[in-house]
């Protein structure tokens, strides 16, 4: 049974067959999904769907991509939000480069807040860094008692070890199966099996060979075949293993 730890169920583009697909997923084979929130609407919608489905659960926060919508009221926002009792993480946050390079001190601002916020809720935290991998680590490795997963992890084999030195999981998803997944292999290959979570991202980053359709949670099986060869184990193992290190960090238990 696999756990999908991060995707975005809320996304518009399940608009027209979330209910069935959602429904449909344990006769696939996923046990638990956690769907993140990007900002208040998101997060709230993320809730809406774990509330109606015992196997999903909502991480709450901020996307740095989302920093125009973010004022001095957000963090109150988040902190009301993750009193809800699906909600189990604070997330997405983190670090964006690739999109935004002009407002860098505004989503580290952002950034050090919902930080602060996980630590003093107790609560794991699911970070996005694209393009800004020294700096979002810099930031997260000043809070050592932090507890989280950089998810979709595109760090070289260096970072991967730093970090997981500091107790974090890496999240791996689709990109792992394309092509020019040397950088992706090569942090995964060090990382050990105990802190690795399988993730789609979906609606995005659909694996090989289904690349191009719309993701969600049952292409999960195409991420544990590649991990599976990388380590040289079973699909079950791998899929055995990551589900019991979500459930670990997320604090889950069914």
């Amino acid at each position: 049974m696999y756990f999908d730890s991060h995707a975005h169920y809320d996304s518009r583009q399940f608009d027209s067959d979330r209910d069935g697909l959602l429904s449909a997923l344990p006769l696939q084979g996923v046990e638990c999904v956690i769907d993140p929130g990007c900002d208040g609407e998101t997060s709230r919608k993320a809730l809406e769907i774990a509330e109606k489905y015992d196997y999903i659960y909502a991480a709450v926060g901020w996307h740095p991509q989302e920093w125009e919508s973010w004022t001095a009221d957000s963090i109150g926002e988040i902190r009301a939000l993750a009193a809800h009792p699906k909600a189990v993480a604070i997330g997405e946050i983190g670090l964006d480069y690739y999109w935004d390079k002009e407002h860098k001190a505004l989503q580290e601002e952002m950034l050090r807040a919902q930080l602060e916020l996980a630590i003093e809720l107790d609560k794991p935290v699911v970070i996005h860094d694209r393009d800004a991998h020294a700096d979002c680590m810099a930031v997260t490795l000043e809070y050592p008692s932090l507890r989280g997963v950089y998810h979709c992890f595109s760090g070289s084999a260096q970072m991967a070890r730093q970090l997981l030195s500091a107790g974090w999981y890496l999240g791996f998803d689709g990109p792992i199966t394309y092509k020019n997944a040397r950088r992706n292999l090569e942090a995964l290959a060090v990382c050990p099996m105990d802190r690795i979570l399988i993730e789609t991202d979906s609606p995005y980053l659909t694996p090989e060979p289904m690349r191009g359709r719309r993701n969600d949670s049952s292409m999960l099986r195409y991420v544990v075949q590649k991990i599976a060869e990388v380590k040289s184990l079973s699909p079950e193992a791998v899929a055995a293993a990551t589900a019991e290190n979500a459930r670990s960090l997320f604090g889950i238990s069914y």
